[in-house]
């Protein structure tokens, strides 16, 4: 990735946001904001990466294309504003599938390479099968979606886990006070999914299986950017890093 693409792909997004801010006659006026894929899709083609998701088949493995495309560009802002440090390595957690899939996807974009495609799970009372109701709020038991940057691991009741801090205001910043980390699950399991019907939940943890969840920590280590997402119109409107 070059400092020339980004800089291309940021001017692109600031130009777009300077034609929307004034009228013909020079008067500013104040549009409302809305978030859909098509509004952004000039933009984000023009991105370095977008060739990673169909090199990697990515869609084969039930990536949503606009979750990809989002992903990239909050990454890409957070990068450039210095508060992600590792430019190789996004993480997408995919909630707009059912819990029975493995929709949480490592990528090294660097090398094109999918390092892990693993089952996740989400908080108790964001849903069953499905992940509807999201929440920034101790004790709320919901996962938060948006933007995370790792931070260090550390041997909790879970075994080894990975910290997470919520780069997004009033969308996800309480990881910390509410202890949102990737660790290990017995309930993350296919075993579970066919007992069950749907994935076991966390208390608002990306819980992945426990067979895997040394390698998923040490794979993602600190400074890399985790992308959760779900088509939640609350949330996509609410982004300053989708906007």
């Amino acid at each position: 990735m070059t400092k020339k693409i980004l800089f291309a792909s940021i001017g692109l997004l600031v130009f777009s946001f300077a034609v929307t801010a004034f009228t013909n006659d020079g008067n500013s006026v104040s549009p409302k904001k809305t978030i859909s894929v098509d509004s952004i899709n000039s933009t984000i083609n023009t991105m370095p990466f977008m060739d990673v998701y169909d090199s990697l088949h990515l869609d084969e493995l039930n990536l949503g294309k606009e979750a990809y495309q989002f992903a990239l560009q909050g990454f890409q802002k957070l990068l450039m504003s210095g508060k992600v440090k590792n430019p190789d390595l996004l993480t997408i957690v995919d909630f707009s599938q059912p819990s029975t899939k493995k929709r949480m996807y490592i990528i090294d974009l660097k090398r094109k390479v999918l390092l892990e495609n693993s089952l996740v799970a989400h908080g108790r009372n964001t849903g069953g099968l499905m992940a509807r109701d999201f929440s920034n709020q101790p004790e709320s038991n919901q996962s938060s979606l948006g933007f995370y940057v790792t931070a260090d691991a550390y041997q909790g009741k879970h075994g080894l886990s990975l910290r997470l801090d919520g780069l997004e205001k009033n969308i996800n910043d309480n990881a910390r006070e509410r202890a949102i980390v990737i660790h290990g699950a017995d309930y993350a399991t296919e075993g579970f999914c066919r007992s069950t019907g749907y994935l076991g939940r966390s208390q608002g943890c990306p819980a992945v299986p426990a067979k895997v969840s040394k390698t998923i920590i040490n794979t993602l280590g600190t400074g890399s950017c985790l992308f959760i997402y779900s088509p939640d119109q609350k949330y996509l409107k609410k982004s300053t890093l989708l906007s």
